[in-house]
């Protein structure tokens, strides 16, 4: 399997991305320039990484949303296969309607930087095919708009498809309001599309896959993408 990360103007998480790819989990990666057009063809899987997008001018995401790369990001995504929007990532998922919802300011209206909990609320994803429902892990955020928002038609949508991923919670689980660092709604942390294959999520989990880090608690989303992509190509194998 080999990940391609994409760098924009003001990403910052691209390389740790790269990183837990190469170093943590020992598989090739591919760094892909937001300029390109096209995907390089060996990529199995895109991750979107954390950052200031275009300097987040207009809105978070707004501009990397039309960058050259995302309709082949697009094209990808609708052949099925899984990307990755983390941060910034996610906000450029929203903005190109890849995801859906809206990214508001925090409600704090101050930039944030803390480790929180979160929640697995579905594990019919990519990303978290080697979690259990209801595991709680401890990621780190760093944002000033993750305060997640769909009207609530929409979200009583994503709540009957399962497409909310994750939830802010506390240390047990419980996903109360002092648990929600951002204000987002119903303490959404990481939504997918209806098809389960583009995910995004506020929390960083390329800042905690190793010790060394405080946690390792963010090295099972990439690893879920391997068990994924094992299982993809098993079943693969058994339709010949």
């Amino acid at each position: 399997m080999k990940f391609g990360v994409v760098t924009f103007p003001g990403s910052n998480c691209d390389r740790d991305c790269l990183h837990v790819a190469e170093h943590v989990l020992r598989l090739p990666a591919h760094p892909i320039w937001y300029a390109h057009r096209v995907l390089p063809p060996e990529v199995d899987c895109v991750i979107l990484p954390g950052g200031f997008a275009y300097g987040d001018y207009l809105r978070a995401g707004a501009i990397a949303a039309t960058a050259p790369i995302m309709p082949a990001i697009r094209e990808f995504a609708g052949r099925g296969g899984p990307v990755l929007g983390i941060c910034n990532g996610f906000q450029v998922l929203v903005e190109s309607g890849l995801l859906p919802g809206a990214m508001l300011r925090n409600r704090s209206l101050r930039f944030i930087c803390t480790y929180v909990h979160v929640r697995v609320e579905s594990v019919n994803t990519p990303f978290t095919a080697s979690c259990r429902p209801g595991q709680v892990l401890r990621l780190p955020i760093a944002h000033a708009e993750g305060n997640y928002y769909v009207p609530p038609p929409l979200l009583e949508d994503l709540r009957a498809r399962g497409q909310i991923v994750f939830r802010y919670c506390d240390p047990d689980g419980g996903a109360t309001p002092d648990a929600n660092p951002n204000g987002a709604l119903d303490g959404i942390a990481g939504v997918c599309n209806t098809r389960g294959n583009v995910v995004g999520l506020m929390p960083h989990p390329e800042r905690c896959s190793e010790a060394i880090l405080g946690s390792e608690d963010g090295r099972i989303i990439f690893e879920s993408a391997l068990r994924h992509a094992a299982a993809a190509g098993a079943a693969a194998v058994s339709a010949r």
